[in-house]
């Protein structure tokens, strides 16, 4: 089973949804309807699954927009400025959250994978 197949299994899991209501776009928040005690657990299943360190801030993305803020203050790009807070996303992804941004929270599924990808080859 490759890594989007056990993170849509477990997202289905602790969400109780069927599993094809999960595609790689899908926003684990705006779609799907993720609440904070879902993301706890959702760390520390993804933790148990992979065994990886999950650190919530990053594959959740909850200091995206503080990073966006420190950037602008600081006059640098914010896409660049992302990269460097998350390198597990790629310059097309992030690219696409800053244009999403405004739509609410920008939390999708592939994030989660790009993380377990990107800390499994480290």
């Amino acid at each position: 089973m490759n890594i989007f197949e056990r993170v849509k299994q477990i997202v289905a899991d602790i969400l109780d949804i069927e599993e094809e209501e999960i595609l790689s776009q899908t926003y684990l928040i705006r779609d799907l309807g993720a609440e904070s005690i879902d993301l706890l657990e959702l760390a520390v299943s993804l933790n148990a699954g992979f065994q990886i360190e999950i650190k919530d801030d990053d594959i959740f993305l909850r200091k995206l927009r503080r990073y966006l803020e420190e950037a602008k203050e600081k006059h640098l790009d914010q896409q660049a400025y992302l990269a460097d807070q998350y390198p597990f996303l790629s310059a097309s992804r992030i690219a696409e959250i800053l244009r999403v941004l405004e739509g609410g929270p920008v939390l999708a599924i592939e994030d989660l994978v790009s993380y377990i990808s990107y800390y499994q080859n480290k």
